[in-house]
């Protein structure tokens, strides 16, 4: 081969491949770009290895890379290994924090997390990048992640702190995974940071004030769309999220069961949710209000979104309860008190009704039950027990045979 041949040779409507000595040779493809190929032999095994684009490549600094490849061979390396390790250290040493923060927040998206999951995850991430983002991963110290979770700590959001280092550990250890890290630097910041105190979110346990609050969401004054969500979320007490993004298509109003799918659901798990009678009211007079959309709950500005993660809390402070009082999450630890002191259902059924996973492995191993059929009674009850609340503002909590 000469230089003149190589820039002169067409292309046609196949590969056309030029060789020259030692196994070298030019590749023409039918769009007319011209690479460079070594074809080799190591270990009995047939091998092709890339050696760059002519004319970025001459014909003289092709053959020089040849001769290389085949100096290796005959030590016994592998140019294709050489070549891969090289590659892998040049992408190690161009991962920033930014680029491999970006790759693990779409492989999270590819998973099917929730948007709300990813939603809090860029923002905590927001954080760390001003002084992370730049730095090859490999390189940060455990120092450098300390600086950024101490400026969030002396703002008093030692939750926040707690959680982004958290994050960034993930992070930090999908690039170990993915051959661009060898540590995560968060691991010996455990117990470094100021431990956050668990408030429980604020919920309303005796039966006397929680049948005032029922009343009260009956006679809500504002959208007829927040006055059922209220209803449901006493009826059903799911997570607020999942009430608020529920569509139409996961009820089925026949069979009296909400199904939501497992990318919605906090454990990835997908749960069943018993219809009881008043569930199902509710549901038929919320449908006259959505009508053909796919949410259950529309935004009042638009059918195409769900409603505001707000609105159910804002609602609640309309009726007069403080943040500190009644929180929509709270109907999960109102119903969950009610329930475990009337002493009729199992604390198993009522945990899967909440949806909870079990946090004992073992134990988690052999609860594998849906307890069905005693939370539909459950719920049954359940229902029955807040008329009931409702009607006299205080009922004794007895136990009801079942049916």
């Amino acid at each position: 081969m000469t230089d003149l041949s190589c820039r002169s040779a067409k292309k046609q409507l196949s590969l056309r491949k030029l060789s020259d000595m030692g196994g070298l040779q030019l590749w023409i493809f039918p769009t007319g770009s011209k690479l460079w190929r070594l074809a080799y032999r190591f270990r009995g095994k047939q091998k092709l290895l890339a050696l760059g684009r002519y004319p970025d490549t001459s014909l003289h600094d092709a053959r020089a890379k040849r001769d290389e490849a085949k100096a290796l061979v005959k030590e016994g390396i592998d140019p294709s290994e050489i070549r891969k390790q090289e590659r892998i250290e040049r992408e190690a040493a161009e991962a920033t924090f930014d680029v491999v923060a970006d790759e693990y927040l779409a492989k999270l998206r590819r998973e099917g997390r929730a948007a709300a999951t990813m939603t809090k995850l860029e923002w905590l991430l927001r954080f760390a990048r001003p002084a992370l983002g730049r730095m090859e991963v490999q390189t940060i110290r455990p120092a450098d992640v300390l600086g950024v979770l101490r400026k969030v700590e002396a703002k008093g959001k030692y939750d926040t702190a707690d959680t982004l280092r958290s994050v960034i550990g993930a992070v930090c250890r999908y690039a170990v995974a993915t051959a661009r890290a060898e540590t995560d630097p968060t691991v010996p910041l455990r117990g470094a940071l100021t431990t956050p105190k668990a408030t429980p979110r604020p919920a309303i346990t005796d039966a006397k004030a929680y049948g005032a609050l029922l009343r009260a969401i009956d006679g809500f004054a504002g959208q007829d769309t927040t006055r059922n969500g209220l209803k449901l979320m006493a009826l059903l007490f799911p997570r607020p999220g999942e009430l608020r993004a529920a569509a139409w298509s996961e009820f089925n109003v026949e069979e009296a069961v909400w199904t939501i799918r497992a990318s919605r659901m906090k454990m990835r798990r997908e749960h069943r949710v018993p219809l009881a009678s008043q569930a199902l009211a509710v549901l038929k007079d919320q449908r006259k209000i959505s009508g053909d959309g796919s949410f259950v709950f529309p935004s009042v500005r638009t059918l195409e979104r769900p409603m505001s993660e707000n609105t159910l809390n804002a609602s609640l402070r309309r009726l007069g309860y403080a943040n500190d009082e009644a929180t929509a999450h709270g109907f999960r630890a109102s119903a969950s008190t009610l329930l475990n002191e009337n002493g009729q259902w199992s604390a198993d059924a009522i945990e899967r009704q909440l949806a909870h996973v079990e946090g004992n492995q073992i134990r988690r191993a052999y609860a594998r039950g849906e307890h069905w059929e005693e939370r539909v009674r459950m719920m049954a009850w359940w229902a029955n027990y807040l008329d009931g609340l409702k009607r006299v503002g205080t009922v004794e909590v007895m136990p009801l045979r079942s049916a």
